[in-house]
């Protein structure tokens, strides 16, 4: 007897996840729970009609309850509760050319305008604990570049000004070209809105500050040396008078970087993450979390007896990467709350202010990113992610052990009902001189037999991590019937500072052992098609896509995303130049040995695998050029090679924060790329037929 078919299970079924969901997802951040702990107020942006950022804050209540929106501006962000927690203060750019602060009343209502800068860029900015101030960040645009200027040589048909540079320190990737302009700490009276600058010495701007309790100072961190691009350990700490901007350096600081300063609520200690000595901008080393007497200075370093570091980057592209330190103070000003990336996941942690070792209050496989906390303390805001979902805002009652986390939303439950999702493994592999690197691995959903094609994704940095965060681009391809593979090698934050340093000014070494210790695990496994393995990655994982090309055959094709290719001209090119003899030996002049060594392109004449190069052609970090060189050496050498150029208008982080449809487009050549070179004749019969 013929058995009757199973029942077909209730509910919409699932399908594929295509480049194009990317614009249904919405993505949640900067969470801030209110003073008295019930509410918590965020950030919602989601992609609009006209491929534009819709941005407005959002409110939930901290028992539950259904989320509801609190502004209307569609380009508002970075919320932050008055101390007494009746008002709201927000960045909105509501109101062309430039963004504002605006003020609303914590019950709702009608937003308020407090300030009225000229056209330019606000930073950060913090509430007095008095209510009276608001301190924030200010960089004015240079006048010959604003819309104004713009539209008048317009009206007149003059040309594009040229810019006349005189210092080193004049672009940054995703914030452009501000010449000799420079982010100057300003106070503003959060009743008349009118505004005071009260700092500026900083000679690259990049002031970071904190309120003292009392309102009546701050704390800034600044670097006040004429070549602060190439002295980054001149940076230091000021006390600044909140009246008359007089500053003095607090005595008994020793030399190294300096960031996130935060004073005690008792006003006693100031705490600040950063590394000692004469390290520059590329150092590998763990950030370490320090708290120095606010009068006296002479820093403790808190974490020095464990091997954690304050600012791991974890890497997704449904938010932004968060490279720096993210931490608090309790109430009673005798411990700190911190934040820290660890084999692939992110967690809460604390520290008591007399050092020792920190205890963990999260576990598992999530990503537990810190707001604020309540001013009891015994609550805290969250965004807490996983490899299924991307953030959602949380919230979690502190405990001596742990904290009872609770999920406040669920705003991508509907679309992430409709996918067919892989659920990454993690494995542990050991590389060919024994170092144990952590790979994961993602299937086809519903995959159970067969051999497939496989595709190995190396992270940017390359001083960051993969993890447990939802990535977008990774479900992609699993869904299109890829085995996918990520992994943590040598030079990844995550592991301990030895295994991140390892590759310092070393990179095709060590970090490449790893690389070819995750090649053979691929090839091990009985699902994946040998001969059908594709590798790419972005920035970093650029660099390593294209060395790989020129050292192996391993692979039938490759993608290489905003790469690195020639470490001599990225030297001097890079909105971060390299300082001579620091992270790399020598320089790009006279001693350029161990760069050009080092560089893809030195070996590129080793190539056969086909490859694709995606670049922006407004990225500062790693210059088109890089992805240039690629192209060029590859046709001249008679490689099957396609070059997808972005618009000026995108950057180095075009992937997870440039416009949908570009981003949308980008994911779409990826599968394209991948379907001619990698996937069976089945598979790109139906790439062709769905094209």
């Amino acid at each position: 007897m013929k058995k009757p078919a199973p029942s077909r299970p209730k509910g919409p079924s699932k399908r594929p996840v295509a480049p194009e969901d990317l614009t249904r997802y919405i993505l949640c951040s900067d969470p801030q729970i209110s003073p008295d702990s019930r509410h918590v107020l965020f950030t919602r942006k989601h992609v609009g009609e006209k491929n534009d950022s819709v941005s407005n804050l959002w409110i939930c209540d901290a028992t539950g309850g259904k989320p509801r929106q609190f502004t209307q501006g569609g380009k508002d962000g970075q919320g932050r509760w008055s101390p007494d927690g009746t008002r709201i203060a927000f960045i909105s750019g509501r109101e062309k050319p430039n963004p504002q602060i605006f003020l609303i009343s914590a019950e709702g209502g009608e937003a308020a305008k407090l300030t009225s800068f000229p056209e330019g860029s606000i930073g950060d900015f913090k509430w007095s604990p008095d209510g009276k101030k608001l301190a924030l960040t200010f960089r004015e645009a240079d006048p010959e570049w604003t819309e104004k200027a713009k539209k008048e040589r317009e009206e007149k048909g003059l040309s594009i000004p040229a810019r006349v540079i005189d210092d080193v320190w004049y672009r940054l990737d995703g914030d452009g070209y501000f010449n000799a302009q420079r982010f100057a700490l300003y106070t503003v009276d959060t009743e008349t809105g009118e505004h005071k600058k009260l700092f500026d010495k900083d000679t690259l701007g990049w002031i970071e500050f904190d309120w003292a309790p009392s309102s009546k100072e701050l704390v800034v961190s600044a670097n006040l040396d004429k070549n602060a691009v190439f002295k980054p350990w001149r940076r230091r700490l000021y006390r600044v008078d909140a009246s008359t901007g007089k500053h003095i350096e607090i005595p008994n600081q020793p030399d190294g970087e300096k960031s996130n300063p935060q004073w005690s609520p008792d006003g006693k200690w100031i705490a600040f993450s950063g590394v000692e000595g004469q390290e520059d901008l590329w150092s590998a080393l763990n950030d370490h979390l320090f708290v120095m007497d606010s009068k006296n200075g002479k820093p403790r370093d808190l974490t020095g007896s464990e091997d954690y570091c304050m600012s791991v980057g974890t890497l997704s592209d449904t938010r932004e990467a968060g490279f720096g330190s993210n931490y608090r103070w309790s109430p009673d000003s005798k411990k700190l709350i911190v934040q820290i990336g660890w084999r692939g996941e992110v967690h809460v942690a604390t520290i008591d202010i007399s050092g020792g070792k920190f205890k963990f209050l999260t576990k598992g496989a999530y990503e537990h990113m810190l707001g604020n906390l309540s001013k009891d303390g015994k609550a805290v805001s969250l965004a807490i992610g996983h490899s299924m979902s991307p953030p959602e805002i949380g919230i979690g009652k502190l405990g001596q052990t742990s904290i009872e986390t609770k999920t406040l939303t669920s705003f991508n439950k509907k679309i992430l009902d409709e996918l067919s999702l892989s659920r990454p493994e993690s494995h542990w592999i050991e590389s060919a001189d024994g170092t144990k690197v952590q790979v994961w691995v993602m299937l086809p959903h519903g995959y159970k037999s067969g051999k497939l094609p496989a595709v190995l994704e190396v992270h940017g940095g390359p001083h960051a991590q993969y993890g447990v965060p939802f990535f977008h681009e990774f479900q992609v391809l699993a869904s299109a019937g890829y085995a996918v593979f990520f992994s943590n090698p040598r030079g990844s934050k995550g592991y301990g500072e030895a295994f991140c340093n390892a590759i310092k000014g070393d990179w095709g070494n060590r970090d490449w052992i790893d690389v070819q210790g995750v090649i053979a695990f691929m090839k091990s496994r009985p699902f994946v098609d040998s001969k059908r393995m594709g590798i790419m990655g972005g920035s970093y994982g650029g660099y390593m896509t294209n060395w790989a090309i020129g050292h192996t055959q391993e692979f039938a094709g490759a993608i290489t995303d905003r790469c690195v290719s020639n470490l001599l001209s990225m030297a001097l090119n890079s909105d971060f130049p390299f300082m001579p003899d620091r992270y790399w030996k020598g320089n790009a002049w006279s001693e350029p040995d161990t760069l050009w060594n080092s560089s893809p392109i030195k070996y590129i004449g080793n190539c056969k695998t086909p490859t694709m190069i995606i670049h922006s052609e407004g990225d500062l970090r790693c210059n088109v050029e890089q992805g240039e060189q690629v192209f060029t050496a590859l046709k001249v050498l008679g490689i099957p090679t396609r070059f997808v150029r972005y618009p000026s208008t995108t950057s180095h982080g075009m992937s997870r924060s440039g416009p949908a449809d570009l981003r949308v487009h980008r994911l779409n050549m990826i599968l394209q790329w991948w379907a001619k070179y990698l996937a069976s004749k089945q598979t790109k019969t139906k790439a062709t037929k769905k094209s």
